[in-house]
């Protein structure tokens, strides 16, 4: 039944964009920016399912940052959950209108994916807006779980969520099962978080690693007041500082090799909720849509909305996003193979 669902809103955005496609590209070529945005809804895609982190910071800046591109276009949030963003991504490059009237935010993790297994679409050349906030992710487990440390982690059996290849929980689970032998039984095909979230507290699964911080803090805040939730390990380079006593994952290498895997793919998560546009879009509505966001990233009311909702502004900038992506896909292959191995699911 959930399948099927998802089939059917993704069936339902992708026709509609072919809709909005079909009203003639040299037509909106030759509006001006305000003109078009005059004239066009701005339909922002969200690579995930309703009621995660990445859903509710999208929420937040489709209520700002209409109003400061000009034209000021109504702001439409569409789900198009699967595959941990892989599906969004692939629809954003290659099927939505590359007039500048889409945008998407993508799992972080997911835009590193065509480094390690074919896909219709290549990161880097994808129009970077700027990230809202920057991050980590950390493995949790529920309360009746047996596994509440690293050590444990090492030594017991864990069931854990994931969302599909391509996704955090999916590669961070593998990567901790690959590299250091921990017994993790990975259950995947979940759409998003919230539906991870539901099945940890109903004791399907016990846990899932590749969930934000900022996500527990705002959406499961709950968990945190309550004890509910054991915090693992964090899966990024840097300590969150309200979490000095939970390990890095780097910390945990025992080789210089898998050092250098690890940093590959946690590197990623400082780009904690990246937003962008198709590749090729005009060059004048690129510079509008770059320039609206980090108009928004410093409006007063974005920013008191945030703060209301716990929801951190930390931003990068488009450029800094796209240095990123170039950064990293310059990695040199062998890195890659063996980063993509760690990822992979057991046989």
């Amino acid at each position: 039944m959930l399948k099927a669902a998802y089939r059917i809103t993704i069936a339902a955005c992708v026709l509609a964009s072919l809709a909005m496609a079909s009203i003639g590209p040299s037509a909106a070529a030759e509006q001006s920016v305000e003109d078009f945005y005059r004239n066009n809804k701005l339909v922002l895609i969200v690579g995930v399912s309703a009621g995660g982190g990445y859903d509710l910071n999208a929420r937040l800046l489709a209520r700002y940052i209409g109003r400061h591109i000009p034209g000021n276009p109504p702001v439409v949030v569409q789900n198009m959950p699967g595959s941990g963003s892989v599906i969004a991504a692939g629809y954003l490059y290659s099927v939505a209108p590359k007039d500048g009237s889409v945008i998407g935010t993508l799992a972080r993790i997911a835009l590193m994916e065509p480094l390690f297994t074919p896909q219709k679409f290549d990161s880097p050349k994808f129009t970077a807006l700027g990230s809202i906030s920057k991050d980590i992710s950390t493995c949790i487990s529920w309360k009746t779980s047996k596994v509440k440390t690293w050590d444990d982690l090492m030594t017991k059996e864990f069931i854990a969520s994931g969302q599909g290849t391509g996704a955090d929980p999916d590669a961070f689970a593998n990567m901790i099962h690959n590299l250091f032998g921990a017994p993790i039984r990975l259950v995947t095909g979940y759409p998003g978080t919230n539906e991870q979230a539901l099945s940890m507290e109903r004791g399907e699964t016990e846990g899932y690693c590749g969930i934000s911080y900022s996500t527990v803090k705002t959406r499961y805040a709950k968990w945190l007041a309550e004890k509910s939730i054991n915090i693992i390990v964090q899966n990024a380079i840097e300590k969150h500082p309200d979490l000095p006593d939970v390990p890095l994952i780097t910390e945990m290498a025992k080789t210089p090799e898998q050092l250098q895997i690890i940093r590959l793919i946690v590197a990623t998560q400082s780009m904690a909720r990246p937003f962008f546009a198709p590749p090729g879009i005009p060059a004048d509505r690129a510079a509008a849509l770059r320039r609206a966001f980090d108009l928004t990233m410093a409006d007063p009311e974005f920013i008191a909305e945030a703060e209301r909702t716990s929801l951190d502004v930390s931003p990068m900038t488009g450029a800094e996003v796209q240095a990123m992506l170039a950064e990293l896909y310059a990695t040199p292959k062998a890195a890659v193979e063996k980063a993509a191995r760690a990822m992979s699911s057991a046989p």
